[in-house]
């Protein structure tokens, strides 16, 4: 069986959606299974010495991306796009294609690939576009622009075999596209439980809240910043921002110009390093602007619960990460813009440590009945329909 991957980033970037797709690929590639990655090349700091997957890589010439610049990032992803018909026009037959939203409407590429070459589709949304960008204000809800590029999507994803989604907010977004409720697949996002490990928790005092990660503009951060106006100069509480994201600069010019002592702020971490890095604070943090329900679904959530650390998720209330907090008491949902509500939490958690460290220990146990790297991979590959042959190709090993 050959399986196609597309995504412009893969092995060995750190994009996140570069890395899901590797633990994919070895996964797959266990199987009786002849896999291959198109990818293109991209301007993201190389991940640790990990050894490349064992299947064929195909990198495309393409524009080097870089966040941070629109025109170039655009760029970038035309030449991919481009690349990527020309492979499809030679592609194997009876293949199985995933295809993920890197570059947005890379599902057209899928759909091309079906129809000339005989495959099987499946588009693997990491988010949804262009609803995105309309969430997001980057387009008009009802330009011209937006009509003609969803009109594309989902007519992909009408054409599709089957369209994988993160949680069930972004099912509920699909839906309204009226795509059949019969395509769509929940399969959750995870981590790696043999790189994210449980460390012991830092001194009580102060309560540290830990946001890694990126901290774009999908991102609440003026819930967040409210609360740590009011608690400026607190010594029972310290704010740690670790990585990058247009919010992140924000949130650093704010505590400068609010004389906040605080807050620190750090830059990425490599995956390597993750785990220390995740075990420094008691509490890991994650945000969501309430228009982008569905549309995005938070990832930075699993690398907090392997690290056995409680959720605060700024966020609506039918967002993945708070339906996962209520479902397993791992944490704590906010609502945007409810400061008062913030700061009552973070009131009783200071004076609470073992509440903190109750709610870690289910976090990490829901961790790793639920999310776990194999169980995350073993869900794709069962969607898709391949998870038999790696079953059974693993079984052989075995014998």
């Amino acid at each position: 069986m050959n399986i196609l991957l597309f995504n412009q980033f893969f092995w060995p970037d750190t994009a996140a959606t570069g890395q899901l797709l590797t633990d994919v690929a070895r996964h797959l590639a266990e199987g009786d299974c002849r896999v291959t990655a198109v990818c293109g090349s991209s301007a993201y700091v190389p991940a640790a010495k990990t050894g490349a997957p064992e299947i064929e890589i195909v990198r495309l010439p393409t524009l080097v991306f870089k966040r941070g610049r629109r025109r170039q990032r655009v760029a970038s992803y035309v030449s991919f796009l481009a690349g990527c018909a020309w492979y499809a026009l030679r592609a194997p037959r009876d293949s199985v294609v995933i295809t993920l939203t890197t570059p947005p409407l890379l599902s057209v590429i899928g759909s091309l690939i079906r129809k000339i070459r005989g495959a099987t589709h499946y588009i693997w949304e990491m988010d949804i576009y262009p609803d995105i960008a309309v969430d997001l204000g980057v387009l008009k809800r009802r330009s011209p622009l937006t009509r003609i590029l969803t009109a594309i999507a989902d007519a992909s994803r009408r054409n599709a075999d089957g369209i994988i989604v993160l949680g069930e907010c972004m099912r509920d977004r699909l839906l309204e596209h009226g795509v059949p409720a019969d395509k769509i697949h929940v399969a959750e996002n995870w981590a790696d439980a043999r790189e994210i490990a449980p460390r012991p928790f830092p001194p009580s005092e102060p309560l540290k809240l830990l946001y890694s990660g990126n901290f774009g503009i999908a991102h609440d951060a003026d819930t967040l910043s409210g609360a740590m106006r009011s608690l400026r100069g607190d010594r029972r509480f310290q704010f740690i921002f670790a990585g990058g994201g247009s919010r992140h600069q924000v949130m650093d010019r704010f505590c400068r110009d609010h004389d906040i002592g605080n807050a620190t702020f750090r830059g990425y971490c490599s995956r390597a390093e993750l785990s220390g890095r995740l075990a420094e604070g008691h509490v890991g943090v994650v945000t969501q602007r309430p228009e982008t329900l569905g549309s995005v679904v938070p990832s930075k959530t699993y690398g907090i619960m392997a690290a056995g650390r409680p959720l605060l998720f700024i966020g609506p209330r039918e967002a993945t990460p708070a339906r996962i907090i209520e479902r397993y008491r791992c944490g704590w949902q906010i609502d945007c813009g409810d400061t008062e509500a913030l700061l009552g939490l973070l009131h009783f958690l200071a004076g609470h440590p073992e509440v903190v460290q109750e709610a870690g220990a289910r976090a990490r146990r829901a961790f790793l009945e639920n999310y776990d790297r194999p169980i995350g991979v073993a869900r794709i590959a069962e969607i898709v329909g391949v998870r038999e042959a790696v079953a059974a190709r693993a079984a052989g090993v075995t014998r």
